[in-house]
């Protein structure tokens, strides 16, 4: 329920449910006092029309045996206490304005003023004189045995309509209607605002100390309250998600940088052992010397190449590797790539077998720089863990023709990868048990690299392994085909 209609029905409640119990309090507070022992829940008016003719008859009758019996004081002051034990007095008027009788405590002017004149009769006044005390009158017109004409009023006070009980009933019955309606109205509002809006904070002070599994049962709330705790939740997973990544990428940056000193320590350890022999004179030959200097070189180019690689580790973390895409002729670029890295293997005393079974006029759009890259990171891989203990380690390049692209195979014959690592080499960082355990560790980022690279060129990239028998590199890159109703003109695009 949304907290506009909770708080509409709030407004419409406290109106109508006292209401509603006042008048059922009323009904039965009535029935209740009606059909007790107490005195009637509305004084009866006809009593008092009774009692006044009750009197009047007596009068009558008292009259009939002396008909100046009404000037006597005594005889007036016997029928006064009697209508005072009822709440009314009695006044006596002769001759058309004179009161010569009032039985009041109170000089009551202003009700002798309006008083009916002689021979309005009896009922003249059955009802009442609605002055400020509300007052019933009852009249009795009479005639002295001089022919004086005279008057006779019974005036009972009517201060409510409705007995004192009542009102004590109904004062207390409207304090436990007002009481029951604010617990109802506090109880509902609590439960349905301030306990959701409690657990709201207390989830967000979670937050606040760091803990993201604190979650709020957001299947019962509906309205604005069950989207807050939905909002809660969709930042509670976002937060944790970020934390556990910002975890995971500390961690690898560590991870990284435990690699990449080791990666660095080994080369210049040997650089700096093979020039010291230099120095020393150790070298005596001269193919003594040209081995221990293309050793150096060979240890150079894998700190450049290390170098090289975080450089590029750095623009795709960033996603900002600079591509320069062009049109290559497949049999010409990969021709100087396999010449190139036909004179490391050589030197590394690898044979490198290449074999191109493309159409001569094959082109694709890449990176030339980019795709040399791919190309001797996987080599580089396979040169470093290819732990041959003879001198027969061998590397294929095929590149085949599928159609409407091109697959690239790189094929050594090293101790393989076992197949529950295969999917888990293109990760970044991810590096195998056999891995781990050589002493060629890696920076665990080269073949993250190679997956980025040939992703941003639309093509895809997966390994196949035998242990034991050696490991395949599979890539495919889309071939480019000359539009029909226009050239291509051979332009750089930079991304």
């Amino acid at each position: 329920m949304r907290l506009k209609t909770k708080l509409t029905i709030t407004a419409v409640t406290m109106v109508l449910l006292p209401l509603f119990l006042i008048t059922m309090a009323f009904i039965l507070i009535g029935g209740i006092m009606n059909e007790g022992n107490t005195k009637n829940l509305i004084y009866d008016n006809t009593r008092y029309m009774r009692i006044a003719d009750d009197i009047f008859e007596k009068i009558g009758q008292d009259i009939a045996s002396n008909p100046d019996i009404l000037t006597d004081s005594a005889y007036l002051d016997k029928i006064n206490e009697e209508v005072l034990m009822e709440g009314g007095y009695v006044i006596v008027r002769q001759s058309g304005d004179i009161i010569s009788y009032n039985g009041s405590s109170n000089d009551d002017n202003d009700l002798t003023l309006i008083l009916p004149e002689y021979g309005s009769g009896p009922d003249h006044l059955s009802g009442f004189f609605y002055n400020d005390e509300k007052k019933l009158i009852r009249q009795f017109d009479f005639t002295l045995s001089d022919g004086t004409n005279g008057s006779l009023f019974i005036v009972f006070s009517l201060q409510t309509l409705i007995a004192p009980e009542f009102f004590g009933y109904m004062f207390v019955a409207m304090c436990a209607i007002l009481l029951l309606t604010s617990l109802i109205l506090t109880a509902w509002t609590r439960s349905g605002i301030f306990k959701p809006l409690g657990e709201l904070n207390v989830a967000m002070q979670k937050i606040k100390d760091g803990n993201f599994d604190y979650r709020l049962n957001d299947s019962m709330e509906k309205g604005e309250i069950g989207e807050m705790y939905r909002n809660y939740e969709d930042m509670r997973l976002r937060l944790k998600e970020s934390a556990q990544e910002k975890l995971e990428h500390e961690q690898q940056n560590k991870e990284l940088i435990r690699n990449i000193s080791h990666d660095l320590k080994t080369p210049i350890t040997t650089i700096r052992g093979y020039a010291e022999g230099l120095m020393e004179g150790v070298a005596t030959t001269p193919e003594k010397q040209q081995k221990y200097l293309k050793t150096i070189y060979n240890k150079a180019n894998d700190m450049n190449n290390l170098i090289n690689e975080l450089t590029l580790y750095s623009s795709i973390d960033n996603n900002r590797i600079p591509y320069n895409f062009r049109k290559l002729n497949v049999a010409d670029y990969f021709g100087d790539c396999v010449e190139e890295v036909g004179m490391d293997m050589e030197g590394r005393g690898i044979k490198l077998n290449y074999s191109n079974l493309t159409a001569p006029d094959t082109i694709v759009i890449a990176d030339p720089e980019q795709l040399k890259r791919v190309i001797n990171n996987i080599v580089s891989n396979s040169v470093k863990y290819m732990d041959r203990n003879d001198d027969h380690g061998q590397i294929d390049i095929r590149i085949l023709d599928e159609v409407d692209s091109i697959r690239i195979e790189i094929e050594d014959n090293g101790r393989g990868i076992a197949q529950k690592d295969l999917a888990n080499i293109f990760e970044r960082f991810y590096r195998t048990d056999s891995s781990r355990n050589s002493k060629h560790q890696g920076s665990g980022i080269g073949l993250s690299i190679v997956k980025k690279i040939i992703e941003d060129h639309g093509g895809y990239i997966w390994a196949t392994s035998h242990e034991g028998e050696g490991t395949t590199m599979h890539f495919v890159l889309r071939k480019y085909t000359e539009p029909v109703t226009g050239g291509y003109d051979e332009q750089n695009t930079n991304s």
